[in-house]
């Protein structure tokens, strides 16, 4: 017999955006249930975070459970293009106002310390759970619930519902929401490895490394290095690229990185022990971020790339927007969804999408390469690159299209 409960509010996913929700819901003292599929902690990528979400951690009252972890410090980036052209940001230098240092962390223990910071202010989190099927229109919203452990099902019942499912995206499979993203398809291989990369290599452990292709600027590798001595290493390229490599993940990732001549010295001693991975065509769009009783966080809505590493903060603001805009609602006040959650949202999002684009087309790649660039364009960059991309007093945020033709225009005489 299926049984029935009941939440004020049930939110799907237990990840960043998830955690960071049900945390924030926890100080406004609502009943809150996490839905989680897997069981904590497991793998997920999206490791290195940005500055800008290092203000949703302390928000949500989990900067302590964070900075006790012992992830790895993480104050900016590098960028490498074959083994002269070189440049890096530094995040503490930047034109926004806010933090300017993060973590590099392996998301399976981040997300548990988060969602562990989430269970401790009172929420509950049920793992092994899978969404079945969503009533949102019902003046009672309802969701059919199987538990994969003992596999049975049960509804819950609540007054609103949070996707934060991430590439999951539980709610726009089952409410037929998605639609095809703008961007190509494109892939990542990606592993962890041991890399043993020497103390007097150059390498500075407290930035990420980004590198472009030698020869194809629309390819571009990610090296995070972790606390443990480990890096998480991954390319990134359409789909009809990787399929040029054969063999195993490991044997095309690795190919992959021998035509990097930066990554191939950098990894000389590295010991490649895990496994691979791949993953296809994963931006992603929606018709709706929000209906009459749901609202859909961080990847759940829209992914974009991973090149800056920009899902996480996303989600994280995600999770704040709808956490106040719920709040009202749910004492009673008029809530306008798009005006108070997407709308803001989206700002930011169009913002790095823009970036994002400038990148595979090249131009914000030439620029962030060139070398007579001053130091305010430095610190407009770095902004972006931190996360900040919901600060309009920042020029390319406020209209990047507009800034990126000026400066390509610049840069190109």
């Amino acid at each position: 017999m299926q049984t029935t409960q009941h939440a004020e509010v049930v939110i799907i996913g237990a990840g960043p955006a998830g955690a960071i929700a049900a945390a924030l819901l926890r100080q406004q003292g609502r009943q809150v249930l996490v839905l989680e599929r897997e069981t904590f902690p497991r793998f997920s990528i999206g490791e290195s975070l940005l500055p800008q979400s290092m203000a949703y951690i302390e928000e949500a009252g989990l900067l302590q459970d964070v900075v006790e972890a012992g992830f790895q410090y993480k104050n900016g980036a590098v960028f490498a293009r074959g083994l002269d052209a070189t440049t890096f940001f530094d995040f503490r230098d930047k034109w926004a106002k806010g933090w300017g240092t993060t973590y590099q962390v392996q998301r399976g223990n981040f997300d548990k310390v988060l969602a562990d910071g989430a269970a401790r202010a009172g929420a509950q989190i049920r793992y092994q759970q899978t969404v079945l099927a969503a009533d949102v229109d019902s003046d009672t919203p309802s969701l059919r619930v199987k538990d994969n452990a003992s596999g049975d099902e049960y509804t819950v019942t609540c007054r609103f519902v949070l996707d934060a499912s991430g590439f999951g995206r539980v709610l726009p499979r089952l409410l037929d929401l998605e639609t095809p993203s703008a961007f190509p398809v494109r892939g990542a291989i990606f592993t962890h490895v041991e890399d043993r990369i020497a103390v007097n290599s150059g390498f500075d452990r407290n930035k990420i490394l980004i590198t472009t292709h030698p020869e194809h600027e629309d390819v571009w590798y990610w090296t995070i290095p972790f606390s443990n001595g480990h890096c998480s290493l991954g390319v990134v390229a359409e789909s009809a690229f990787l399929a040029r490599y054969p063999g195993t993940e490991m044997e095309r990732l690795q190919a992959a990185v021998a035509e990097a001549p930066n990554l191939k010295a950098l990894l000389a001693d590295a010991q490649w022990n895990i496994p691979a991975r791949q993953i296809t065509g994963y931006a992603a769009n929606v018709k709706s971020l929000y209906g009459k009783h749901f609202a859909l966080l961080g990847n759940a809505g829209e992914f974009l790339d991973p090149v800056f590493s920009s899902g996480v903060t996303i989600a994280m603001t995600s999770a704040s927007l709808a956490a106040k805009a719920l709040g009202r609602m749910l004492d009673g006040e008029t809530v306008d969804w798009s005006a108070d959650y997407a709308v803001p949202l989206k700002r930011g999002v169009d913002a790095f999408r823009a970036f994002v684009t400038a990148w595979y087309d090249g131009r914000f790649q030439k620029l962030i390469y060139f070398k007579g660039k001053n130091d305010d364009i430095r610190r407009m960059i770095s902004s972006i690159l931190a996360g900040y991309a919901w600060d309009e007093s920042n020029p390319c945020v406020r209209a990047p299209e507009r800034w990126l033709a000026a400066l390509d225009s610049a840069v190109s005489m």
